[in-house]
């Protein structure tokens, strides 16, 4: 909560706003509402109320969130291992940046084909289950 203007200035005529005109009537707060918002009143709304400007909408339900990870990061994340389970770490999706030296055992529900394919020359396998499959990059 802001502080008053008022601080202990008994006497004071106007309270440290110079000329009497300065703080008065409905003028001196430059307009009503959310008027100059796109205007004098700008850098305030910026600052201030950042969630009334720009798009908002809704997302779909049947849109599905994928949080991917690469191929490079799994192989890291697994270590020493034989095998991982990525929905353990949050991901869901395996894509296919990176090279893979060791054999992983990696279960994944949805995975790109560049990273089955080399997953699988690394002498690999990715389990999943039987509904999931390769989801197109796209759909990411």
């Amino acid at each position: 909560m802001a502080r008053k203007k008022v601080v202990k200035q008994r006497g004071h005529r106007t309270h440290g706003y110079g000329s009497p005109k300065k703080h008065r009537g409905k003028g001196s707060r430059g307009g009503k509402g959310w008027a100059g918002s796109e205007g004098h009143r700008k850098t305030f709304i910026l600052k201030y109320a950042r969630d009334r400007i720009g798009k908002h909408g809704f997302t779909p339900k049947t849109t599905k969130k994928f949080r991917t990870i690469n191929l490079r990061e799994a192989a890291k994340l697994a270590g020493s291992g034989k095998s991982i389970d990525l929905s353990k770490f949050g991901y869901n999706k395996l894509l296919g940046t990176g090279n893979m030296k060791a054999p992983l055992e990696i279960k994944v529900d949805y995975f790109s084909a560049k990273a089955k394919e080399k997953v699988e020359a690394a002498g690999g396998k990715i389990l999943s289950d039987a509904a999931a499959q390769s989801v197109p990059d796209e759909q990411q």
